[in-house]
């Protein structure tokens, strides 16, 4: 039985505010994040189905997991509107209801940050990507910076509970290559522009591939 995460007043805020452009460059982001993208694709918390318009039409099928009820209603509603087919359906990072190596890409946009355990999530992807498939990912993360690395263990506490679990001083890129995957793109930047003391505003973007 699918499993499911009920955090019905985040998913709300989430839904209202989380990921809106306002000018700032995020769906150049998410375009970038999914350019190029081809075959059967599962995006593993696909929120209210935000990423589904920037999908090219080289993505032949698109399985949408997110566990949050809300969320995936709102994502259903997105999937009638997309530029491909959407299958959208409840699960979880660590436990996807996929056969294993039946995936061509593996998409994640803000949801490393969140799972209960990176590696057991990592090595659930791997497990249903087709060998040489990619693991695509948005991701804020750790700073390189110590000072503010600091900072964000600080607030890491309070912010976990305000954001429905999401964390801010993961090491994400060490927690991809640990589990196997070899980098092929990524960079790093801070997003916002301009946001000081976000403490999620250092973020990576790129792809890596499952050997």
């Amino acid at each position: 039985m699918a499993q499911e995460l009920q955090n019905p007043l985040f998913a709300r805020f989430f839904h209202r505010y989380c990921g809106r452009d306002r000018g700032q460059g995020e769906r150049e982001l998410r375009r970038e994040l999914l350019a190029g993208a081809s075959g059967r694709v599962v995006e593993v918390g696909a929120g209210n189905g935000i990423n589904f318009e920037h999908y090219p039409v080289s993505v032949t099928e698109l399985i949408a997991v997110e566990p949050e009820p809300y969320l995936r209603h709102q994502a259903e509603k997105a999937a009638v509107d997309a530029p491909l087919p959407v299958r959208v359906m409840p699960g979880v990072a660590a436990s996807l209801e996929l056969e294993q190596d039946s995936v061509d890409v593996v998409v994640v946009c803000g949801v490393l940050c969140s799972v209960a355990d990176q590696r057991e999530a990592l090595a659930e992807f791997r497990r249903v990507l087709r060998p040489g498939g990619e693991l695509r990912f948005y991701e804020h993360v750790r700073s390189r910076r110590p000072g503010f690395a600091r900072w964000q263990r600080q607030v890491d506490w309070a912010w976990s509970r305000a954001m429905g679990g999401c964390h801010t001083d993961r090491d994400t890129l060490a927690a991809i290559v640990g589990a196997g995957f070899r980098l092929e793109r990524c960079r790093g930047f801070g997003f916002p522009p301009g946001a000081h003391l976000y403490p999620v505003a250092p973020r990576v973007l790129g792809f890596a591939r499952a050997d």
